[in-house]
């Protein structure tokens, strides 16, 4: 399939600064793709709108299958474009490890938000990227900024502990939790307990009423057992209903109140360049690993290798720093 022509640099900055949505969507293509011209094409335009992002309040949105993120984000999201806000929300769907293929279902889930000018969806497959987020989350989000959008939601794909990498990335980690299932504290993540700066238990409706604040005490209770967190704020247990859209204003309001909170107290600022710096690293070893697998010595050296390594006959480590030295010996000569 012939590859949909590139825009100048030019073009792509000026269409996102301007709000273009078009241009926003190819421009976030770009950035996602894998090829090396469009990667170093999608550099160019993210230095160029890099002045201009920054200025959201950044909202990871997490929870496990089920529990109604969709739901939420779409009647949240109504209240929020209500109140004026510009808002983006990167929906993250699950990739097939054999096809690669994503469901890229946000959409239609969120079909009443999506039709709404204020709001822009932009779904995106998570691939092999760990975390439940797509690997292109991150300029995703900065080019969103840039485009104007003061409040971003990341909605992950909830699924396992590595969910957790989407605290690196945001201002406010959102849970979200169901009661009536069972022992509400068995089976949950600490560390995403741990990580979150409120705890939501959603449907919190009908005959769940009850079991929605029985699980909201006990969330409660569970997390002042956690240490107290470096920038003061003490993470909070909310119930709500999505889709009688009860509790959503009172959500926002915390949200508010914790930027308003960490903006005075310095620690808004002083994360995201701890974000920054962990971003850096983060893309250094993304080079490396795409250099160091990509690189045709080493790829016909392990195709060798492999039988033995299957079998047992080679040691793993051994032979990976045989590759590693052969990378580093041709790198340099592909």
């Amino acid at each position: 399939m012939k590859k949909k022509s590139r825009l100048p640099v030019e073009d792509y900055i000026d269409g996102v600064l301007k709000g273009d949505r078009m241009v926003l969507s190819r421009a976030i293509t770009l950035v996602e793709s894998s090829l090396p011209s469009d990667q170093m094409l999608a550099e160019k335009v993210m230095e160029g709108i890099l002045p201009y992002s920054g200025k959201s309040i950044r909202i990871g949105i997490t929870g496990v299958p089920g529990v109604g993120k969709s739901t939420f984000i779409e009647n949240f999201g109504k209240i929020l474009v209500e109140r004026g806000h510009q808002l983006a929300v990167l929906a993250i769907d699950p990739s097939s490890q054999k096809s690669g293929g994503s469901i890229l279902g946000d959409k239609t889930r969120m079909e009443a938000l999506s039709s709404d000018k204020r709001a822009y969806i932009r779904p995106s497959p998570a691939g092999a990227a760990l975390g439940g987020v797509s690997a292109r989350t991150r300029e995703a989000m900065l080019l969103c900024e840039a485009a104007g959008f003061d409040v971003v939601l990341i909605e992950t794909v909830g699924v396992g502990q590595s969910e957790t990498a989407v605290k690196g990335m945001v201002d406010f980690f959102l849970l979200l939790m169901l009661a009536g299932a069972g022992d509400e504290l068995q089976g949950i993540k600490k560390g995403i307990i741990e990580m979150c700066d409120a705890l939501i238990i959603n449907k919190a409706d009908g005959s769940n009423v009850e079991a929605a604040k029985r699980a909201k005490r006990e969330y409660a209770n569970a997390l002042h057992l956690f240490p107290a967190k470096e920038n003061g704020w003490i993470p909070q247990v909310k119930t709500c209903s999505a889709i009688e859209k009860s509790g959503l204003e009172e959500i926002w309001t915390m949200i508010d109140d914790f930027r308003d909170k960490m903006t005075k107290n310095g620690f808004l600022e002083s994360n995201r360049q701890e974000q920054r710096v962990n971003w850096l690293q983060e893309h250094i070893r993304y080079l490396m690993e795409s250099s160091f697998f990509h690189h045709s010595q080493v790829k016909k050296r392990m195709e060798e290798l492999l039988p033995g390594i299957k079998s047992g006959k080679f040691s793993a480590i051994a032979k990976a720093r045989e590759l590693f030295d052969l990378f580093l010996k041709n790198r340099g000569n592909d």
